[in-house]
């Protein structure tokens, strides 16, 4: 009988014996063919292995690039799993990351060692790649480590912003990337002769949906520098000139794009397939992409961190209403979406909120060293105590349509009490991005002074958007202050950053 595959190298071998020379990934000064990129992987792995024991986390505090990908697998050679950390963001949170991980050994390139002086406590040892990269082979060792790999292994550990102010390291195994993979793909109708052009930073789990179907179809991905996404044209000669078939993107990556007028410049006619996440997609920019892209297919993606990236999709194969919201759609297979009510029952009528869970393979192991905030977020399923059956409170409020697709509404702290009534925060913001002239749109609200605060984008006046809400909404939903911006801020991983909105650190933002 044949081994069982137990992780995600079990891919990357598998591509490497059935297209040595293909290029696997690319980025614009290199390229790894699969060959190149499993002899790097396991130089790294045997480098990381002599130092490190198994199942222990290794922090990669480099930019994404090929030799960064090579370090991604080295780490999973060395039967330990990785966590990159991303170089922009302030001191303060590296350290608490730092304080959360405590890794054996952090990785830098020659692009981040001064920055890592400057940012790592002088007790931290910092090595440079180069030296993984070139270190000896040591067969028996990576022999060992994977004769004692088990599908349940950490394989990552992304950091996402915590209520408190501390982030929570989400640890995601080996079992749920190769349960989620082949699924998404094959829904998608990814194959070996498409090619990725990945957005996502290494630190944010939608990269994992390019890297990990690449090796799993043998297909090509190219990396694109996060510094593209703030220069339209360099993007949009970079799409052009690498011709990728697949775009996996965040919804304010699209959003760029389309605002900035890219497609005014070039269109990437390559492109057969779109999927996008992380926000509630505005409906005038998915608009401006279909019609530059009139055959390519969209898709909608849903799923928070503490899964293996998604868990619901929603093909879109109709034009949408500028104030209709786009489902969430339905599960992938193998995933258990439901949603449950104010009163601990399961929703399932048409248009009746309830909170969203998601059990199922695809759920993360728990947050890193945090047993306090993972029992709070991963639970016995509250629908029945029969047996163990664990899934994740998101938090998200949703409803079903008619159509028995999911449509997401809010999130639970989204949804304010404000003049006696129970308010969604995102029905007005989908009034507000309904209006000509609003690019994007944002409201939070400020329980100190019980008011509704609205940001936007765009190039309607600030008098006009007002006047357009008092139409849409009743008295009481109606933002009682509108501010428009210059851009809309956004947090790390390029979700609207609404706690500096609500902070009012925006003075450099705002239009008079």
């Amino acid at each position: 009988m044949g081994k069982a595959m137990s992780n995600v190298l079990d891919w990357l071998e598998a591509s490497q014996r059935r297209t040595p020379d293909k290029t696997a990934f690319a980025d614009p000064d290199s390229t790894l063919s699969y060959t190149e990129l499993m002899d790097a992987a396991r130089r790294v792995g045997s480098f990381i292995a002599a130092r490190c024991e198994a199942r222990l986390p290794i922090a990669l505090f480099i930019d994404k690039s090929t030799s960064a990908v090579a370090a991604l697998f080295g780490v999973v050679y060395a039967g330990c799993c990785y966590s990159f950390i991303d170089l922009r963001q302030p001191q303060a949170r590296v350290e608490k990351i730092l304080d959360q991980l405590q890794p054996k050994l952090v990785f830098v390139d020659s692009q981040s060692a001064e920055l890592a002086r400057e940012v790592f406590p002088a007790s931290v040892e910092l090595i440079n790649l180069a030296l993984a990269l070139d270190a000896e082979l040591d067969e028996s060792l990576l022999s060992k480590r994977r004769a004692e790999a088990t599908s349940t292994d950490p394989m990552y550990i992304n950091f996402t912003s915590g209520s408190t102010g501390m982030p929570k390291g989400v640890v995601v195994g080996q079992a749920s990337v190769m349960d989620f993979i082949p699924v998404f793909t094959d829904t998608l109708g990814i194959a070996s002769n498409d090619s990725f052009a990945n957005q996502a930073p290494f630190d944010f789990d939608v990269s994992i949906k390019d890297i990990c179907s690449g090796i799993y179809l043998g297909a090509t991905v190219h990396l694109i520098p996060r510094q593209y996404f703030s220069v339209p044209a360099q993007l949009l000669d970079y799409l052009c000139e690498r011709q990728p078939t697949v775009l996996i993107w965040a919804v304010s990556a699209m959003c760029f794009v389309s605002i900035m007028g890219g497609f005014d410049y070039k269109i990437p006619k390559s492109v057969r397939l779109v999927g996008f996440s992380g926000e509630v997609m505005p409906v005038k920019q998915l608009a401006i992409w279909r019609s530059v892209l009139p055959n390519t297919t969209f898709v909608n993606l849903y799923g928070p961190t503490e899964i293996t990236c998604n868990c619901t999709y929603h093909v879109i194969d109709r034009d949408y209403a500028s104030d209709e919201i786009i489902p969430m759609g339905k599960a992938f297979a193998n995933e258990h979406v439901f949603l449950v009510g104010d009163d601990g029952t399961e929703v399932t009528a048409p248009w009746t909120v309830g909170e969203l869970y998601v059990g199922g393979p695809c759920l993360a192991l728990g947050y890193y060293r945090d047993p306090e905030r993972t029992s709070k977020a991963f639970m016995q399923n509250p629908l029945h105590r029969d047996y163990l059956d664990m899934v994740y409170k998101t938090g998200d409020l949703a409803q079903f349509n008619e159509d028995g697709d999911l449509v997401f509404l809010s999130r639970a702290d989204h949804q304010i009490k404000h003049m006696g009534q129970r308010i969604e925060l995102g029905e007005i913001e989908a009034a507000a991005n309904a209006v000509e002239g609003v690019s994007r749109a944002c409201c939070i609200y400020d329980d100190k002074k019980k008011r509704i605060r609205m940001f936007y984008t765009g190039e309607v006046a600030k008098q006009e958007l007002s006047e357009a809400l008092h139409r849409a909404l009743p008295p009481y939903m109606t933002p009682n202050n509108v501010q428009r911006l210059t851009e809309m801020p956004l947090s790390k991983n390029g979700k609207i950053d609404r706690a500096l909105l609500s902070s009012g650190d925006i003075a450099h933002l705002k239009i008079k």
